[in-house]
């Protein structure tokens, strides 16, 4: 086993949290648990909250629900302190705004024969997988276009391909989560080489989240647990675009009475769907 990346926590002076909901849908009472938490953290350190969008889903990312979003923060009683400036007042980053941000980081990486193209889909990796896999966690890549040794590609725009990091098989990564405690996985077993610009020319998640928190000056994010192993990828990107990761915070997942999992597809458990049957934003702050 090689040796660890492991993530120290960060001396930090000026607290800096966020919120960054999704717009392919309206809030649900898992979203606004986590944000209040973000807010609260915030508001203890006397920092400051960022709100940004992530609307880079062109397919599902709807304005009616950016506006639904911001109505039901402001609602359940969220407020923020740093966003884009619309007219007078705080409107939110928006991920879809902030694209040459993404470029210059994708243009780093492939320069330090980070990152690979790709043709797999996803279902091309699906299909040559015997284990099962989390059906809303990215399949572990089997490697099939990955170089033997790192290269720099010619290419000059990501646009095209499915644009892949490659981690250090047998690497153990570490970091201390503020709520979960200490987390360990090992890169090319528990997480494989993940996309980090899709051939749409989109930029994944992933890239997009790390460039915007190192932009933003983030110190801390707050999240939900299902985002746990996608925190290891994301701090090999820090690393790998030499900047210091901020410290984490992943709240537990609200589950509805069968104990599954929030989705914004549960429309009886929306903010809107409390709201109009009469409930208070104090009765759904706490579990």
């Amino acid at each position: 086993m090689r040796s660890g990346y492991t993530v120290s926590v960060p001396s930090i002076s000026s607290y800096r949290g966020r919120i960054a909901p999704s717009p392919t849908g309206f809030l649900h009472l898992g979203h606004a648990r986590t944000f209040w938490t973000a807010l609260q953290r915030a508001r203890e350190r006397r920092g400051k909250l960022v709100l940004r969008i992530e609307d880079l889903d062109r397919d599902r990312c709807r304005p009616e629900f950016v506006a639904g979003i911001i109505e039901d923060l402001r609602w359940f009683g969220i407020d923020w302190d740093e966003g884009r400036d619309a007219g007078g007042f705080f409107g939110p980053y928006a991920q879809s705004e902030r694209r040459p941000f993404y470029l210059d980081a994708w243009e780093r990486l492939r320069a330090g024969g980070h990152i690979y193209p790709c043709n797999c889909s996803r279902r091309d990796i699906e299909r040559s997988l015997s284990a099962p896999h989390a059906a809303d966690d990215e399949p572990l890549y089997p490697g099939t276009c990955r170089p033997g040794l790192p290269v720099v590609p010619c290419a000059t725009a990501p646009a095209g391909a499915n644009w892949r990091f490659r981690v250090s098989h047998g690497e153990a990564l570490r970091f201390l989560d503020g709520l979960q405690g200490a987390q360990a996985a090992i890169a090319g077993v528990d997480l494989g080489d993940f996309v980090i610009w899709r051939r749409d020319d989109v930029p994944a998640y992933q890239l997009a989240v790390v460039v915007d928190d190192i932009a933003m000056e983030i110190t801390e994010v707050v999240r939900g647990a299902d985002l746990l192993t996608s925190t290891f990828r994301q701090l090999l990107l820090y690393r790998a675009l030499g900047a210091r990761p901020p410290e984490f915070h992943h709240c537990p997942l609200v589950t509805d009475p069968s104990g599954k999992r929030l989705a914004k597809r549960e429309a009886a458990l929306s903010l809107r769907a409390f709201r109009e049957k009469g409930i208070l934003p104090a009765e759904l702050r706490s579990p």
